[in-house]
């Protein structure tokens, strides 16, 4: 059973998984008093000591709320990112959603921090990624705890039961809503309809990121796939590759019977 969760778990898109976990374990040490809320949180004046506290840029978005939000902000987070990763023709590439990671999150913090003084940006990340996520589901239905409405509305069913559960984050989602809406302007609507290219285009070193290996696991070992055009490394001796003798003899011209002609 354990096996079957790993590998379930292995299997899932790497960077939802990566970020779900994070904020799992952030938010249960966290919250459990076992993590110094004072270690994540972001202020920008950290970022200029020596040595920068540069893990709060990332840190900062990996506090859940408490309680129900433990499980719930985690799950959210993975749902939504796993549409862009795998299944949103805008993200074509990995580095894509990994740009759009840094391009929305850097935008979150930036507007939060000046018009809001807010030190998590967490419930920000989550809607932009769902407002994404949904923006080329046009018709399309989906479920929102016990409701079924159309996939486009539920970052304002998300903003509806903030507005009922917990109204302070509210003004934190509308910066996501913005951020995500900016980021759709810059890289589609903007190269559609304004027919130039994209202004926000993702940089070319963000490849060696999360370009795929050249190799490949097998369940009895692991083998190397040799690029395109490499020379060969083998040797024609007008022997079988498949020979179990050794080079010196396989390269020796026939034999004779002893005794004989």
């Amino acid at each position: 059973m354990s096996s079957e969760i790993m590998a379930a778990y292995w299997q899932a898109p790497p960077m939802a998984r990566t970020l779900a976990t994070a904020i799992l374990v952030t938010s249960i040490t966290a919250h459990f008093g076992l993590l110094p809320i004072g270690w994540i949180y972001f202020d920008e004046s950290r970022l200029f000591k020596l040595p920068p506290e540069i893990w709060r840029l990332v840190t900062s978005f990996l506090l859940s709320s408490p309680q129900l939000g433990i499980v719930l902000d985690p799950y959210f987070a993975y749902l939504y990112l796993s549409q862009l990763e795998t299944s949103n023709p805008k993200f074509s590439r990995k580095e894509d959603v990994l740009w759009y990671l840094i391009t929305v999150g850097g935008f979150i913090i930036i507007v939060s921090r000046i018009f809001l003084g807010g030190y998590f940006f967490l419930q920000g990340l989550i809607i932009a990624l769902c407002y994404t996520a949904v923006q080329d589901a046009r018709g399309a239905k989906s479920n929102f705890f016990f409701f079924t409405v159309p996939a486009q509305l539920i970052p304002y069913c998300m903003l509806l039961s903030s507005l009922l559960l917990n109204p302070m984050v509210i003004p934190l989602q509308v910066v996501g809503i913005l951020a995500a809406h900016w980021h759709d302007f810059l890289t589609r609507l903007w190269p559609e309809f304004g027919g130039g290219s994209s202004l926000l285009p993702t940089p070319a070193f963000l490849s060696r990121f999360v370009e795929t290996p050249r190799m490949f696991r097998r369940e009895y070992g692991t083998a190397i796939r040799p690029s395109s055009g490499a020379p060969s490394t083998g040797r024609t001796t007008g022997a079988s590759a498949s020979s179990v003798l050794p080079d010196s003899w396989r390269t020796r011209g026939s034999g004779h019977r002893l005794g004989g002609d």
